[in-house]
């Protein structure tokens, strides 16, 4: 039996529902709405369970579930090594979202990460520390900062409203999550055009064992999906 994955809530999981309804198989919740058990039709040998979608990369990777949606952020971001412990078999076209790195929109002369790295490095000069980052994605922030070179500065750990640690001083910059840009706007923060850390999307993976394993009930499913 193929363990399926899915976001157990939200708007991720509905259209999760729908990508898989329209390749005929129908998914859903075995009972109620507060239901983690799911329920399967037009998929013989293939089980469904509902976790978060923080969740599913630690659980994709351990092999407690053969395939899983989640975002691509999610993956990179929990998973250190995640190309040995998972396979992309789909982008979904849903659920997209970027992570950027933002700063003060009344930095009139930030606007490439250029600047930005010389900012870090004035400000380490002036104020005899590092600048501040606020983030939630400490890994897929720091290889990307590396990758261009930007080295003065620290990542301070964000679990609340990233948007707003600029205006409560505790960092002088972000790297987050959006959308559309209006709660980063709306907290006077302006993306730089060059800032674009990682361009995600709910995403099917599998775990990179069952994936190479030539199992034919797993070869048939991902066939079928892609």
């Amino acid at each position: 039996m193929l363990k399926l994955g899915l976001p157990s809530k939200g708007r991720l999981m509905e259209e999760s529902f729908a990508w898989f309804a329209a390749r005929g198989i129908m998914l859903g919740r075995a009972g109620g709405a507060r239901e983690y058990a799911g329920r399967v039709e037009g998929a013989d040998g293939l089980s469904l369970v509902l976790l978060s979608a923080g969740e599913i990369p630690r659980e994709l990777a351990s092999g407690r579930i053969d395939l899983g949606v989640t975002g691509s952020d999610l993956v990179r971001e929990r998973l250190a090594g995640w190309r040995s412990d998972v396979v992309e078999l789909a982008p979904m076209g849903f659920g997209h979202a970027d992570l950027v790195l933002a700063v003060p929109a009344c930095w009139q002369d930030v606007e490439t990460l250029d600047d930005f790295s010389a900012v870090t490095r004035d400000f380490r000069a002036t104020h005899g520390h590092r600048l501040r980052i606020a983030t939630k994605y400490h890994r897929l922030v720091r290889a990307f900062l590396a990758e261009k070179g930007v080295a003065d500065y620290q990542l301070v750990d964000s679990q609340g409203a990233t948007e707003g640690t600029v205006a409560n001083h505790t960092a002088e910059a972000i790297a987050d999550i959006t959308s559309s840009g209006e709660t980063l706007r709306a907290n006077h923060l302006k993306v730089l055009p060059d800032g674009l850390i990682h361009a995600s999307q709910a995403t099917l993976f599998a775990n990179r064992r069952m994936a190479k394993s030539g199992d034919p009930a797993f070869v048939a499913l991902a066939a079928r999906l892609n």
